[in-house]
């Protein structure tokens, strides 16, 4: 029976007599030539050809996410590294993950080109390119979370001695790229694992279906790598942070309890104390997001490599790459939703954005006068 295959899948379709006799069906990879059929592993060719409808649904989606991502980020590198109420070492940290979010972002122009391809562009060439701008920003971002959490258990936890200095920030931030580059390299060399289409054949990822021994080894180790140490890091540190927080406002109470007064936060370090701890809120809920977008993509990894591979068609891998790629265009979004002094700066350079929140050194000076006040009180009373 004769079909036109063209004229479902686009005029931008690669032609049809350059594709080999065995994969002229109407199933995944059809229209990818017979020299890089190599990229496409079996599992795929079990699916039947994705609709252009849905590559095109993808490209808008993706449209929309990298317009969101570059407005958000690129905001927040410009405040926070122009800022003199911003330029701290904590921040640098920030500035460190909006640029790897920035840096997954490179990636959507690629995804919206190959979605209207319907296959990549550029094949090997492209691919890598694409799988090496995900990784590097995925993993590194991953790991960012993880310093951030370690800063703020130091700056909370330790006020006076345990904040980070600006040469240990560059260090740390220095190690969150080495940290991204090994699971970087290594497959994109080809020396351990390699980079393959996935989903729709329009992205990027490392290999987690070949079925032998090295690249169970190899998925194994990046999920280790990129996923439970980092989360193992962040779980510890907040743990210990919050452990901290009760702790110091146990103290507090009792304290004022046996002074008879209202409270002790009578100072402006212990305003600022609070400041501070609506920025672990902030650190607390970007990590909330990370879980949230790379747990799926961590589950679609580690089922293609030891699970049951039948769970994972086109679509359903599809999904966790759109929440990965999600969550970097949250992030800025969410310090501008709820940083004290970014949403000062923000009412400051763009009130046009209607954010309304009051100096942080003011509020802490105010309160400090008040509170000092409210003690004074009952002590003269006394």
């Amino acid at each position: 029976m004769a079909m036109n295959f063209t004229d479902d899948i686009g005029p931008m379709a690669y032609p049809l007599k350059m594709v080999s006799k065995e994969v002229v069906e109407h199933m995944m990879g059809w229209n990818i030539p017979e020299e890089h059929q190599d990229l496409v592993h079996e599992h795929w060719r079990n699916f039947p050809a994705v609709s252009k409808y849905w590559h095109y649904c993808l490209a808008l989606i993706y449209t929309m996410l990298m317009i969101c991502s570059l407005i958000g980020n690129g905001i927040v590198i410009w405040i926070f590294g122009t800022s003199k109420s911003l330029r701290s070492p904590s921040n640098m940290f920030v500035i460190n993950l909006a640029v790897f979010d920035l840096m997954m972002m490179i990636e959507m122009p690629l995804l919206i080109t190959n979605s209207f391809y319907q296959r990549l562009v550029g094949y090997q060439l492209g691919c890598d390119v694409y799988a090496v701008l995900g990784s590097l920003s995925g993993i590194g971002g991953a790991i960012t979370n993880a310093v951030i959490a370690f800063d703020r258990y130091k700056t909370i936890s330790c006020p006076l001695d345990g904040r980070i200095n600006k040469v240990q920030a560059a260090i740390l931030i220095a190690f969150t790229w080495f940290w991204a580059l090994p699971f970087t390299i290594l497959p994109a060399l080809k020396i351990w694992g390699r980079f393959v289409p996935e989903g729709f054949l329009t992205t990027c990822s490392f290999d987690y279906f070949t079925d032998d021994q090295d690249t169970k080894v190899f998925v194994a180790c990046i999920f280790v790598w990129s996923y439970c140490i980092p989360m193992a890091l962040i779980c510890y540190f907040y743990s210990q942070l919050f452990g901290a927080v009760r702790l110091h406002e146990r103290m507090l109470q009792e304290q004022a309890k046996k002074m008879n007064v209202k409270s002790l936060a009578a100072n402006k370090e212990d305003a600022g104390r609070s400041v501070e701890i609506r920025i672990a809120k902030v650190a607390f809920t970007i990590f909330f997001l990370f879980v949230c977008g790379w747990t799926p993509y961590a589950f679609v990894t580690m089922t293609g490599a030891f699970g049951d591979r039948n769970l994972l068609t086109p679509i359903a891998t599809m999904i966790p790459a759109v929440c990965c790629k999600s969550v970097s265009c949250i992030d800025p979004w969410v310090y501008a939703i709820n940083h004290p002094r970014y949403r000062a700066e923000l009412q400051k350079r763009l009130p046009w954005m209607g954010v309304r929140e009051q100096d942080p050194d003011t509020v802490s000076n105010t309160t400090s006068v008040a509170t000092a006040q409210s003690n004074a009180q009952p002590a003269a009373e006394a």
